[in-house]
């Protein structure tokens, strides 16, 4: 048995229902690994050690309203345990950054951390998709109001989306002779502080924006499709959308064999693109999520994948 810790938001914000983070732990489990977590306020350094105030867990079947049973906290350096998930929920801010920086010194003591800490770091969820322009619609980032409207007089209907935001929040669609684009530039940029993402509006969102998983640097043949409510733009579950587990299409698989050697080699075990008809509009390497609803779906585990993967690595 070889012990797996899970740095993750507070366990009891944890949903059994759709929180891959839970299923990545009961596949740990159910492959012979003691499953243990730890938030990343409870990573510290004492010398040159870094430790993990970390809890035992014991994983219920799936189902189970309560999913877990906690045993006693323990004081344990990182690199006691046989491979750490980094599994915190955006926004990657200054907390985020220490943790990282934090699970980067456990790595120089021997410790196995996916997704390399680095690699988290060097990949804006935003802004990585900028590494495959051949691959992503017109996008432009800027905090400046003129290009902001330069952009939206060159294609007449798009996306504004913030550099650290997830779920769908703080994303705006804006058509060429909006009368708010004063205002919602100004709300989105934080009056020209903050950096900001445009794209092309795709119309082939009406079909769903779908995430597709890599498992070290190969796709899982479903993914799931977040289909938006009538009246909004936006396909994320979290803002209403509707999810749908698909076979990937011949367009998103060309799109994950582009992406997937560069990501096996740059230290990113687990990564969610998120593709919209022939497009890539997002690189998720924090937590990516739905494999609940494609297990669900098709009985097919991109958990239990992603925790072979690891073994064999280990």
């Amino acid at each position: 048995m070889r012990d797996w810790l899970f740095v993750t938001d507070p366990l009891a914000h944890l949903k059994p229902a759709k929180d891959s983070s839970i299923a990545i732990m009961r596949a740990a489990q159910a492959a012979g690994h003691a499953v243990w977590a730890c938030e990343v306020g409870h990573l510290m350094t004492d010398g040159d050690a870094v430790l993990a105030h970390a809890t035992p867990l014991t994983i219920h079947p799936a189902g189970d309203t309560d999913w877990r049973a906690e045993g006693s906290r323990a004081v344990r350096p990182v690199s006691s345990f046989a491979a750490t998930l980094m599994r915190k929920d955006p926004p990657v801010d200054a907390g985020y950054h220490t943790a990282l920086q934090l699970l980067a010194l456990a790595e120089l003591d021997g410790a196995h951390v996916w997704n390399r800490p680095q690699a988290v770091a060097n990949h804006n969820e935003k802004l990585a998709i900028l590494r495959f322009p051949d691959l992503i619609p017109p996008t432009r980032v800027t905090r400046d109001a003129h290009d902001i409207a330069d952009f939206l007089d060159l294609h007449g209907d798009i996306i504004v989306k913030p550099l650290d935001g997830m779920g769908g929040a703080g994303i705006f669609r804006v058509r060429a002779g909006d009368h708010n684009l004063g205002v919602i530039t100004e709300t989105a940029t934080h009056h020209g502080h903050r950096h900001v993402m445009l794209q092309r509006y795709l119309p082939e969102i009406a079909e769903g924006a779908t995430r597709v998983l890599l498992i070290d640097g190969e796709a899982f043949p479903y993914g799931l499709a977040r289909i938006p409510k009538p009246g909004e733009t936006r396909g994320n579950l979290a803002a209403g959308g509707r999810g749908e587990v698909r076979p990937l299409t011949p367009a998103q698989r060309d799109i994950a064999a582009a992406v997937g050697t560069y990501c096996r080699e740059n230290g990113l075990m687990l990564v969610g693109l998120d593709v919209i008809g022939e497009r890539m509009t997002e690189f998720n390497v924090t937590s990516p999520t739905c494999m609940v609803e494609i297990f669900r779906e098709t009985g097919l585990d991109p958990a239990a994948h992603l925790v072979a993967a690891i073994d064999r690595q280990l």
